[in-house]
């Protein structure tokens, strides 16, 4: 017979907050008291004293980061077990051990994905804006092929020793033999890494002596996170990515006016890769998302560009789609 520990199931919501920032994508963290990793802003569902997840997760986040949230869309639920699945631990509100402790039993994570249009300083304590590169380095491939990917490539060979199985993941995952490139599949490859053992988060999990790693290893692999909470960061940016294509949320992290350099480097920092200038531009004009607003911008650094807004308008009038990626070839 299992005790009530084993039954008893703790709703943890996180929210994973996007803005760009000097050209970057960038990402609210916290850093609970006493806690030696960052994280996402989250905390335990209360079915007495909270209506909905999402009204929780708000308060949460505004608890946390005095941050007020915009647009939110629910990511995933996470609540598979076993032993190559990040755990979910809920701690103190912050512990950064791993697994799914006693005294709360079985940890279910749904992920939020929050866009703000400017990474506004929170001055809450323990809060910072985060680049994502710093969680996932070999992601960015805006100035070509990360130098990460080779340091990983070696990392993934020796982990898969042969394995015509394993060595067919890694090679289509992380572009390997001359593969091609999917941005998409943020989520995937942080798994690998993790089924693995090169996500220091695995051994934590697994109740293990973490490896030591070279130090350029370790940083080509990025940096660990509070409980499961880089697995729901690999989510929200493998979405992201998704959506840039098939709706305009790129949007709703510009802000009111902006230039087309300025949309393009956010789309660039969003989904990894650089793209073609006046593909782009032809791209959107196709697309008639924006509109001109007949003044320019002095503040470019060069030659004055002209503003440009969001036509928001035409969300209610027809059905939109995203934004095409011509991706510029070397």
């Amino acid at each position: 017979m299992s005790d009530a520990s084993d039954s008893a199931v703790v709703i943890g919501l996180s929210a994973v907050v996007v803005a760009i920032q000097d050209d970057d994508a960038v990402v609210l963290t916290v850093r609970p008291p006493g806690a030696s990793l960052e994280g996402l802003p989250f905390g335990p569902f209360d079915p007495r004293g909270h209506r909905t997840f999402e009204l929780a997760m708000r308060a949460f986040v505004t608890e946390q980061t005095r941050f007020t949230l915009g647009y939110v869309e629910q990511l995933y639920t996470f609540g598979d077990k076993g032993r190559d699945a990040p755990l979910a631990d809920m701690g103190d509100r912050g512990g950064d051990r791993g697994g799914e402790r006693a005294d709360h039993g079985r940890v279910i994570s749904v992920g939020y994905l929050a866009l703000a249009t400017a990474a506004v300083d929170t001055h809450a304590p323990g809060s910072e804006w985060r680049p994502w590169s710093r969680f996932f380095p070999y992601e960015n491939w805006r100035e070509g092929r990360p130098a990460a990917l080779s340091l990983i490539e070696d990392a993934l060979r020796r982990w898969a020793a042969g394995d015509p199985q394993r060595m067919s993941r890694a090679r289509l995952l992380f572009a390997l033999d001359g593969a091609p490139w999917n941005e998409e599949r943020v989520l995937e490859r942080y798994e690998l890494l993790y089924e693995a053992g090169l996500a220091r988060e695995a051994a934590r999990d697994r109740g293990e002596t973490a490896i030591a790693l070279p130090a350029l290893l370790a940083a080509a692999l990025g940096e660990p996170m509070l409980s499961d909470h880089r697995r729901i960061l690999a989510t929200a940016v493998s979405r992201l990515r998704g959506k840039l294509k098939y709706r305009p949320v790129v949007f709703e992290l510009m802000p009111d006016a902006f230039t087309l350099s300025a949309l393009q480097r956010a789309v660039e920092a969003i989904a990894g890769v650089p793209l073609h200038k006046q593909n782009f531009r032809r791209a959107l004009e196709r697309a008639d998302l924006v509109q001109g607003l007949g003044r320019m911008d002095a503040d470019t650094g060069g030659r004055p560009a002209e503003l440009y807004r969001f036509r928001r308008e035409i969300l209610a009038a027809r059905p939109v789609s995203g934004l095409s990626l011509p991706l510029l070839r070397e």
